[in-house]
């Protein structure tokens, strides 16, 4: 998990931003969907 991501969900948890909680976790399932796509 890339750093930036890790400080922005740990800033949403610590202000208990839930909004931001669920847009970041989608966006990691994305990312690792997409990654899982390129690898053969």
């Amino acid at each position: 998990m890339p750093l930036w991501l890790k400080r922005q969900l740990m800033r949403a948890f610590y202000t208990k931003n839930r909004r931001q909680i669920v847009l970041l976790n989608d966006c990691w399932y994305l990312f690792l969907e997409k990654q899982g796509e390129r690898t053969p």
